[in-house]
């Protein structure tokens, strides 16, 4: 192994993903130059003042803006919405409430109560999966000899069998 570690880094894209933001909203130096990982940590951990205003103000990426509209980015295309949005275009969706928006937030509302379901159907099955495979396990567990039991009263002796 060698003593020299590498610096891990990344594309720009990459850094504005995990960083929520839309990279053509971002400076130039950020979009053209790479990101290490250890400036991504610091990027997140004490945001420059244009980061705070991006994740403030937007524009927002589709990802950012389908959760702050409580739809899927899928459902966004739907409703026609194919570029980043401002808080302030989010917020005016919200006041508006178009037809659109309301179907994806119901669409949106089933999906969640339905995966919800799924998964409780699924963690009862395990736990009953479970059980059935104890229950398996004792059955095939040789059968211990029974101590013997003592009246009150009444002493127990074991003997050694004489030859």
């Amino acid at each position: 192994m060698s003593p020299h570690k590498t610096t891990q880094t990344m594309k720009p894209a990459t850094a504005a993903k995990k960083l929520g933001i839309h990279l053509p909203a971002a400076p130039a130096e950020f979009q053209e130059g790479v990101v290490s990982r250890d400036e991504l940590n610091t990027l997140q951990a004490d945001p420059p003042q244009w980061l705070r205003d991006l994740r403030r103000d937007g524009p927002h990426p589709r990802e950012v803006a389908a959760a702050r509209l409580n739809v899927s980015i899928a459902g966004l295309a739907r409703g026609g919405v194919t570029e980043a949005l401002t808080t302030a275009e989010i917020d005016a969706l919200k006041e508006d409430a178009p037809e659109w928006l309301v179907r994806e937030r119901a669409t949106q509302a089933e999906f969640r109560k339905e995966s919800v379901r799924i998964k409780e159907k699924h963690e009862a099955e395990a736990v009953e999966a479970k059980e059935k495979e104890r229950a398996r396990e004792r059955e095939a567990a040789p059968a211990r000899k029974a101590a013997p039991v003592r009246k009150s009263g009444q002493k127990v002796s074991f003997r050694r069998p004489t030859r």
